[in-house]
């Protein structure tokens, strides 16, 4: 037979073979990740297989386990197992996620999270650095710019930096290097010399430091001396002759020029800590200047500088103007613009400009410049499809909504176009308008393209529609909730009985619940009269708000909603009702009888494990205070004090009153466990034995089994027994939405809904005539369902004589809302105006609101009883 003939049939039976092995593999390639035994947080030993290459959406109320099951399971196991493969030397070097508490896990790839909320950016971070667009930009300069030699001669664009060659300068004939893109970069040999590559001069503003002389330096008069690590100077500057226990303004200048001026110096003190235990400490005396001087030296994230900011006087770079750029970087040019330009254009201009940039090179250089910019355009895109297109790559990413981080963090794992990865994406539609929801499920589809799995977190019915598979969680929050309610297409999500979704899902049912002020009421109760000057790129503006009424502040993304309301409108009230200067961005608020004003986020409350909802709320206070009067606390002669878990005599010893102990396995993650003596309770075995008997009741508790208790179980104990202080606590909370969590319920682990409810608390059941409450996106992490819980939080505020104003995307709050004022038309420069106000109705009548498009549709199949 020919050897060319013989050669064919083998390749032809090769690649037979390989077809037939490719098929084969298909087939045995598991289908979904399989969960046995799941008990993360509140999960209820769960059993559930969730399909890979798909877009899973997990749905369910606020505290039913969704994030429990998204990142405490999928990607804490996820991304364990991946981090187990690597070496031990590298192991340590990471922070690594524990072993999720579960049975079995199977066919689980390694998993990347793109969390609700992204860590909080340095100083020195920008758009253009996060996106990392700025790479592509200053490469871009480097190798296609035209450069300036040593003797100030400008050179045309040449090959020469890419060929790694020298630049001959065709005017004086200076040979020399042109800057490779490292050296154009303001965080390294590109930063402007005067603000370092921050863009800001910051200087310590000695008036600052003691703003009331009225105290006394032992009483905190001076201000930087309560930063972390300098609470010792009261006693060394005392060492130094000056006295601490006289009103500051007393003092002499000798005295003053000590504490403001002093030499640094090493004294002796004695100092006496919390237990009672006295120490000899041996301590460098920094004076007040010096120790605000070294506190911004050391910081490093935006939120650090925020802790100094008032310290400060802070003005633009007079050398970069505020471009963090130096001298040199800013000279070289590309078609017309020079770097610092090219980034304050917003990310349609610049993909704008980046076209016309070949045509003004040279012919043999255009090949080399279509790559850099493919490059470029193709991650800017992405950015703008997520609507992120009015955003300059020079903003600060400390001035970027959560919403917007997370959207740079989703781009820029499309664009690393990886396979066979799983996502897990914490509530995506974030600070989303829901015009931008058709680009996010484009960048979401595309992952999925590539082979990889997404399993997102989300209450959107937008985007849960377009899920091909939902996991939903319930059927209550907390203790009661924790199982899987139903399961399955969008199709049979909708027909499913037991699904708490599924009637928003085919909108038979509504939020539209809460009854709005007839509009000739609007303004009945006066008027908050706002007029601010042009700042970012919001324009001059003249707001009216009502008072005593909900209004909503909505808009597509960027179009200057949380610049109206948290730089103009918060400071400008703030100031009034203080008596001082408004914001120079303002020029006129009007707010009689406005003297408080609460700006309730959803932030996490602290990370302090000791904090619960019982000691947050204030009801351990009273709950310590109960059982100090019991017969066995006085025959014990127990104080107040002996019950707190913090400090008392009674926390349990071994675990010191967290619940938990954490044990250090070296190169493996720290373990945290369930205290093994206490089993959590954060008492001791004697706090188990004092027991507390309520009036009219049989049964009696124990401190530690009142803390294990829901409030809604709580709540008929003490009304009975008539504690009322304690029963008000509870209802309060009750009212709010939380009657599922426990009292000793870590306020750490609450979802970002629960967080902002707790803050509430103190503030329901008063009359409210004086106050406004600032919501900014309320509803981030909300079921339909809690969205109803909400709104009831919010009428009950109003009735209460509140002004309420929400920073707004969700379409059920917006049709419940008294007054609506609708920012745009577009985002950034495209935006900045107020283009509609007035009424759900008027909004949804008038063509210049995007946002009364999609409210139309809301009001179509609800009715407000």
């Amino acid at each position: 037979m020919d050897c060319r003939i013989q050669e064919i049939m083998l390749l032809s039976v090769m690649s037979k073979g390989k077809e037939e092995c490719m098929q084969h593999d298909k087939k045995r390639r598991p289908r979904h990740i399989s969960i046995k035994g799941a008990r993360v947080h509140n999960l209820k030993n769960i059993d559930v297989d969730i399909p890979l290459e798909m877009l899973v959406a997990i749905a369910g109320v606020s505290g039913s386990g969704k994030s429990s099951l998204a990142l405490g399971t999928l990607y804490a196991e996820g991304s364990r197992r991946y981090l187990e493969a690597l070496s031990t030397y590298t192991r340590r070097r990471i922070t690594q996620s524990g072993r999720a508490d579960i049975d079995e896990i199977h066919h689980i790839p390694a998993a990347l999270a793109l969390h609700q909320r992204p860590g909080i950016p340095g100083v020195r971070s920008t758009f253009g650095t996060a996106s990392e667009l700025l790479n592509s930009l200053r490469l871009m300069f480097s190798r296609l710019g035209s450069h300036v030699c040593p003797n100030g001669h400008r050179t045309p664009a040449s090959m020469a930096v890419a060929l790694m060659q020298p630049i001959v300068c065709p005017v004086c004939g200076e040979s020399f290097y042109g800057p490779g893109a490292e050296a154009m970069a303001f965080n390294s040999d590109g930063a402007c010399p005067v603000c370092s590559g921050t863009g800001m001069v910051r200087e310590v503003d000695d008036s600052t430091l003691v703003p009331d002389e009225s105290l006394s330096i032992e009483d905190g008069a001076v201000l930087p001396w309560k930063l972390f690590g300098l609470i010792a100077m009261p006693k060394t500057v005392a060492e130094l002759g000056v006295r601490i226990d006289v009103p500051f303004s007393e003092l002499t200048e000798e005295e003053r020029h000590t504490v403001f001026a002093g030499e640094e110096t090493k004294k002796m003190i004695v100092w006496h800590s919390k237990n009672g235990k006295v120490f000899e400490l041996n301590c460098t005396y920094y004076n007040a200047h010096r120790a605000a001087e070294n506190a911004l030296h050391n910081v490093e994230s935006e939120k650090g500088l925020d802790k100094i900011r008032k310290f400060l006087r802070e003005a633009p770079c007079p050398e970069c103007k505020g471009t963090r750029l130096s001298k040199a970087v800013r000279a070289t040019t590309l078609a017309g613009k020079n770097l610092a330009e090219a980034t304050a254009l917003t990310l349609d201009e610049l993909l704008q400009w980046v076209d016309i940039v070949p045509a003004t090179l040279p012919p043999e250089m255009r090949p080399m410049a279509l790559s850099i910019i493919g490059s470029l355009t193709d991650n800017a895109r992405r950015l703008k499809d997520l609507g992120l297109g009015y955003l300059s790559l020079d903003r600060a990413s400390s001035t970027l909504s959560t919403g917007e981080r997370q959207r740079v963090q989703l781009a820029r794992a499309v664009r690393n176009e990886t396979l066979g990865v799983l996502y897990v994406l914490d509530e995506p539609s974030i600070g989303l308008h829901p015009s931008n929801i058709d680009g996010l499920m484009e960048v979401v589809n595309s992952l999925i393209a590539d082979g990889n799995s997404v399993v997102l977190v989300d209450h959107d019915v937008h985007v849960l529609k377009r899920a091909d598979y939902i996991i939903e969680m319930g059927p209550l929050a907390g203790n009661e909730g924790g199982t899987v309610i139903a399961q399955g297409s969008v199709e049979e999500i909708a027909q499913n009985p037991a699904s708490k979704i599924a009637g928003f899902i085919t909108e038979t049912e509504t939020v539209l619940t809460r009854k709005r002020a007839a509009k000739k009421d609007l303004f009945a109760n006066g008027t908050i009269h706002l007029e601010t000057e042009q700042i970012h790129t919001v324009h001059a503006l003249k707001v009216d708000i009502p008072k005593g009424r909900l209004t909503a502040v909505t808009g597509v993304s960027g179009s200057g909603k949380t610049t109206l309301v948290l730089e103009n409108l918060i400071p400008a009230l703030q100031a009034a009702a203080g008596g001082n200067k408004v914001p120079p961005h303002v020029s006129k608020i009007s707010a009689e009888g406005i003297t408080r004003v609460n700006l309730i986020d959803a932030a996490p409350i602290g990370i302090n494990v000791r904090s619960t909802i019982a000691t947050y709320s204030g009801i351990s206070d009273d709950l310590r205070k109960l059982f100090a009067g019991t017969k066995a606390a006085k025959e014990k002669k127990l104080t107040a004090s002996e019950f707190s878990y913090n400090t008392g005599t009674l926390r349990c010893p071994t675990c010191d009153g967290t619940g938990q102990i954490s044990l250090d396995v070296q190169f493996l993650p720290d373990v945290t466990i369930t205290c093994p003596d206490c089993g959590g309770s954060r008492f001791g075995k004697e706090a188990e034995s004092i027991l507390w008997t309520p009036k009219k009741s049989e049964q009696s508790y124990s401190l530690p089994e009142l803390m294990r208790m829901t409030v809604r179980k709580a709540l008929p104990v003490f009304s009975a027994s008539g504690v009322h202080k304690i029963a008000e606590n509870l209802s309060v909370l009750q009212n709010l939405g939380l009657g599922y969590l426990t009292l000793g319920e870590d306020t750490p682990a609450l979802s970002g809904g629960e967080a902002q409810r707790l803050k509430l608390a103190a503030e329901m059941g008063k009359t409210q005539n004086d106050a406004v409450f600032v919501f900014d996106e309320p509803t981030i992490g909300l079921h339909p369902l809690d969205v109803q819980v909400l709104l009831g939080v919010f009428h009950r505020l109003v009735k209460a004589g509140a002004t309420v104003v929400v920073i707004e995307h969700d379409l059920d709050v917006i049709a419940n809302s008294d007054y609506i004022i609708d920012m745009g038309p577009g985002g950034g420069a495209a935006g900045g105006k107020i283009v509609a106000y007035g009424t759900p109705e008027e909004i949804t009548q008038n063509p210049a609101s995007i946002t009364g498009r999609y409210l139309a549709e809301v009001l179509k199949y609800g009715v407000i009883q």
